[in-house]
């Protein structure tokens, strides 16, 4: 079994985080684990993204060929119909709904969800709610790996759990507590 992963956003909104927590997650359940990323953590609103290839197989490539990802997770709406053209036919898309507007022309809120509309496997989540309402309004990114962790697959939500645990546990445990709650856990 294999998972090609496509993470993006904007600089600041915790993509990175997210790959750390996936990539825990494979290392402690045995899968061989390839990444890949360009970001300009430096300057925030800058676009950050990270492809993740997870198998039971080896992996060669870090790179997720064009069509071949099985699913994009976008902090952004705009930023996941950038990477549109590498998803697959099956793939799916899962977002936040609100946009982070870092461009003076930003395409409006309706032309987005038309795109959304016309995707066969798109789920768009407003994660800043969820944050706020577990309690931890900087855990945005915790709710999206939430949302996305069914389609994830090849780890299981509990996984991800642990391996909040082990990615957070220097933050005290408060703050694993309040990620986990987040994610769903």
């Amino acid at each position: 079994m294999k998972k090609d992963i496509i993470l993006c956003g904007v600089g600041g909104q915790g993509i990175l985080s997210i790959a750390t927590v996936i990539g825990e997650a494979a290392v402690r359940a045995g899968l061989f684990i390839k990444q890949a990323e360009v970001h300009g953590m430096s300057q925030r609103g800058g676009d950050v993204q990270s492809h993740l290839r997870l198998s039971t197989e080896p992996v060669w490539s870090d790179l997720i060929p064009r069509g071949e990802a099985d699913i994009i997770i976008s902090m952004e709406p705009m930023e996941a119909l950038r990477y549109l053209p590498c998803l697959s036919k099956d793939g799916a898309v899962v977002t936040a709904s609100s946009p982070f507007v870092n461009i003076p022309d930003y395409p409006p809120m309706e032309a987005l969800d038309a795109e959304y509309d016309r995707l066969p496997n798109a789920v768009r989540v407003d994660i800043e709610s969820i944050a706020r309402e577990s309690g931890n309004p900087k855990g945005a990114n915790m709710a999206l790996l939430g949302a996305a962790a069914p389609y994830l697959e090849i780890l299981s939500p509990e996984q991800l759990g642990d391996a909040v645990k082990a990615v957070f546990s220097s933050k005290g445990d408060a703050v694993v507590e309040a990620n986990l709650k987040t994610l769903g856990l």
